[in-house]
């Protein structure tokens, strides 16, 4: 049986003096092309039991979450959704882009956390230095990270970190189906960009595209293609 997120380790966390608790999650670290996304979902002490039917992303339909996705905006005392672009994949690594799309979805929010509660085993929204690379001084004004928790496979038991899976994957899916549109025969609506039969199949067929991660090992890839596709900054917002 499939265990329902709470808030029991949030409520605990808060208990000890954090005033602000942001669950946060990333989707499409995995996938051969599109944006890596993090979503994050912001609660305290007074928040009330999560909507019925949360649940970590990859345990819900594509309908299920788009049902549950305003639900959780409702619920949450704010959210926010942050991605980082194939281009800037390539430039700077898979974690530094998680990191910057974790900072993105963090400068969204009205407030910041006090504590980050992070699915995984690993804290990739620390401070490496990475201003050097996608700080303020280049433009783009991101905030500092706050203390991070990172808890194994709380998307399964926490239920801000599920929210925050949920709203990320929603906002990427319909991003994916946007970029299918764009860049037609990859099957992007259905595979959102991960290896797939027919994904890999496509890629030796047309070669890669513009959304494509270039500085990847790309399966079934064995000809080049003239770019094409949206410029970067376009995948940085879900479509209304």
């Amino acid at each position: 049986m499939t265990r329902t997120p709470t808030l029991r380790l949030e409520r605990a966390l808060l208990r000890e003096g954090a005033g602000l608790l942001a669950g946060m999650d990333e989707v499409g670290r995995g996938a051969l092309c599109g944006p890596v996304t993090v979503g994050v979902c912001l609660v305290e002490q007074a928040t009330p039991t999560a909507p019925r039917g949360i649940r970590d992303s990859k345990l819900l339909t594509p309908e299920a979450r788009v049902r549950l996705a305003p639900r959780i905006e409702r619920w949450a005392v704010a959210s926010a959704v942050g991605h980082a672009s194939a281009a800037e994949i390539d430039a700077w690594g898979i974690l530094r882009a998680l990191r910057l799309a974790g900072l993105r979805a963090l400068a969204a929010l009205p407030e910041a956390p006090d504590l980050v509660l992070l699915d995984g085993s690993y804290d990739w929204l620390a401070d490496r230095g990475d201003d050097v690379l996608f700080g303020p001084g280049q433009g783009e004004a991101l905030p500092a990270a706050p203390p991070v928790l990172t808890r194994v496979k709380a998307d399964l038991a926490c239920a801000s970190v599920a929210g925050a899976s949920v709203l990320a994957k929603a906002c990427r899916d319909d991003l994916m189906e946007h970029l299918d549109d764009v860049h037609p025969g990859y099957g992007w609506r259905e595979n959102r960009g991960y290896a797939t039969p027919g994904h890999i199949d496509a890629l030796a067929r047309l070669g890669a595209s513009r959304e494509h991660r270039r500085s990847w090992s790309l399966p079934g890839l064995d000809r080049a293609v003239p770019d094409g596709g949206i410029a970067a900054r376009d995948t940085q917002e879900c479509r209304p």
